[in-house]
């Protein structure tokens, strides 16, 4: 009788177990799945949350911030020299290298108009890595990697390193800051 109630329990148990979240390997967010681990530089970082941008009522991205460990606190994300990265997987297909271009630089130039001559240089870098038109599906990774720089990944290749600490600082302003790019993408990332 000992051993059908224990197993009556722990089926049931079990279960509820399987369905509570981050017990999954990969969260849903839009038709999207976002895994909830990422491995950076051989570091393993967690996803901290998800959230979509939208752009004129397009839904345009699914979003995901991963970190070491979780954190809902936007300025020490933005100031942090610690592994952290942000993945943009697309949902809307046919962002022109045109658009991608004009959207980094226009919120680099709205965050960082006095930036000096290094700083300018990076981010004119990091824009014209943006070369092709974006389909469904096709995946940006944007990790920051202490001692080596911001690597940028176009579905899983590396594009380019960027070593400027500044860099980091501003484009994860454009998703954390005060004044982001989406709100709603904001609090989804930081798991609010």
């Amino acid at each position: 009788m000992k051993n059908i109630l224990s197993r009556r329990l722990v089926i049931p148990t079990l279960f509820i177990l399987l369905l509570m979240p981050g017990l999954s390997a990969a969260r849903e967010i839009d038709g999207v799945l976002l895994p909830d681990s990422l491995t950076v530089d051989g570091i393993k970082l967690v996803l901290n949350g998800a959230g979509i941008r939208t752009k004129f009522f397009f839904h345009v991205y699914a979003g995901g911030l991963y970190l070491q460990k979780n954190s809902h606190d936007a300025a020490a994300i933005i100031a942090g020299d610690a592994p952290m990265l942000v993945r943009m997987h697309f949902i809307y297909d046919g962002v022109t290298p045109e658009e991608m271009q004009n959207g980094w630089m226009k919120g680099f130039r709205r965050l960082a108009s006095h930036a000096d001559k290094e700083l300018q240089a990076a981010m004119h870098r990091f824009t014209k890595l943006f070369s092709v038109t974006v389909k469904k599906d096709d995946v940006y990774d944007f990790g920051w990697i202490p001692g080596k720089g911001l690597e940028v990944r176009f579905n899983d290749k590396v594009l380019d390193v960027i070593d400027n600490f500044e860099l980091k600082k501003v484009l994860f302003r454009i998703w954390f800051g005060k004044d982001p790019a989406d709100n709603d993408l904001k609090e989804g990332m930081l798991g609010l």
